[in-house]
C-alpha cells in the first residue's frame, strides 16, 4: 500500500531548503526504496507555512528511508532552516485518482 508522510513546517529560507533537497536527490538518484513523489504546498494565509507530501511505495520503504543516516543528516539540516518544530503525519493512501 502506498504511504505518504506529510511534514508541516514554517520557514523563511525555502530556497536554501530546496537546494539541500536538490543535492540529496542528485546523490540518491537511482537508489531503490526512497521517495517516489513529492508535493510542496504553501499556505495562502500564512506564506511562511508549508506542507510537504512525500510519497513512498510502502510504509516499510518509508521506515527504511528514515533509518538511513543520510536521511537523518538531511532532516537535521532542514530542521535548522525551520521556524519552530516540524509536525509529521503518517498516512496510508486509501485512494488516489484524477477527477475529470
Amino acid at each position: 500500500m502506498k504511504f505518504v508522510q506529510i511534514i508541516d513546517f514554517e520557514t523563511e529560507r525555502l530556497d536554501e531548503m530546496q537546494q539541500l533537497l536538490k543535492q540529496a536527490g542528485e546523490r540518491n538518484a537511482g537508489s531503490p526504496g526512497g521517495p517516489t513523489h513529492h508535493t510542496l504546498l504553501q499556505d495562502r494565509d500564512n506564506p511562511r507555512r508549508y506542507l510537504a507530501l512525500i510519497e513512498f511505495d510502502s510504509y516499510e520503504e518509508a521506515m527504511r528511508n528514515s533509518d538511513d543516516p543520510e536521511t537523518a543528516k538531511l532532516a537535521e539540516q532542514l530542521g535548522a532552516l525551520c521556524i519552530g518544530e516540524r509536525v509529521y503525519t503518517n498516512c496510508d493512501v486509501r485512494e488516489m485518482g484524477e477527477l475529470k
